[in-house]
């Protein structure tokens, strides 16, 4: 059993070894500042010859120019944010009725459908004036907010507004060239807000070509009184 005089030994033993290891830390500390201190260079003016204030003049000097030419470059990115942040606004009221013009397309798809099954209708030129009147107060609603139909019948296939459905063969016209619309495209000032769907020519095949040049060669000898009649012979 520890008795209360080896135990009040121990404790003191203890506290020593604490305060040496303080002292060590504390010592240790005070050489690290002060070497970190020594390592500053202090610059005095006055006591400073022509040499060292040259020098010194040089780095304030250049010290000068890199900070003018870090609040230029901050201050054209600034300008150039908010130039970015202008235009993005404009976009923004230019095409703000993007949304609305889009829903609207397919009303216009139906009424000119709605007309054109109508007119295969007899005794319905009533309906007929109707839904050619209404139509054309959507196109020029949509015309005052610079919304226009494409003109793509006769045109050269374009990927960047039109779409192909389907291709057909034609020798009346230049291979890509657009035959027939299927849905309307639409632009929205200069942006495209819809893709026309079209079918767009290739060339005929040889067997189609062929028959094709058969046909125009009886054209033009019957044309000459050329062609040959075939007599049954008695």
């Amino acid at each position: 059993m520890v008795s209360e005089k080896e135990r009040t030994a121990e404790t003191q033993e203890k506290g020593r070894e604490v305060q040496e290891e303080q002292k060590e830390f504390t010592a240790e500390n005070v050489d690290k500042n002060t070497t970190a201190e020594d390592s500053v260079e202090f610059f005095d003016p006055e006591s400073a010859d022509r040499d060292d204030l040259l020098s010194k003049y040089r780095e304030l000097e250049y010290q000068l120019r890199q900070t003018e030419e870090r609040v230029l470059r901050t201050a054209a990115d600034a300008e150039n944010f908010k130039k970015r942040l202008q235009r993005e606004k404009e976009e923004q009221t230019r095409y703000a009725n993007e949304t609305l013009m889009r829903e609207l397309l397919p009303v216009i798809d139906n009424l000119e459908r709605a007309l054109e099954h109508s007119a295969s209708v007899p005794n319905q030129e009533g309906l007929l004036e109707g839904l050619k009147m209404t139509l054309k107060g959507f196109a020029d609603a949509l015309a005052r907010f610079g919304c226009t139909p494409l003109e793509t019948i006769g045109k050269i296939f374009d990927p960047n507004f039109h779409e192909a459905v389907s291709q057909e063969e034609s020798s009346e016209v230049e291979p890509n060239t657009v035959l027939r619309e299927l849905q309307k495209g639409y632009l929205l000032k200069e942006r495209l807000l819809r893709p026309a769907m079209v079918i767009v020519a290739r060339p005929p095949s040889k067997a189609a070509k062929h028959s094709e040049e058969q046909k125009a060669t009886g054209t033009t000898r019957a044309k000459r009184g050329e062609v040959k009649i075939p007599v049954r012979k008695a």
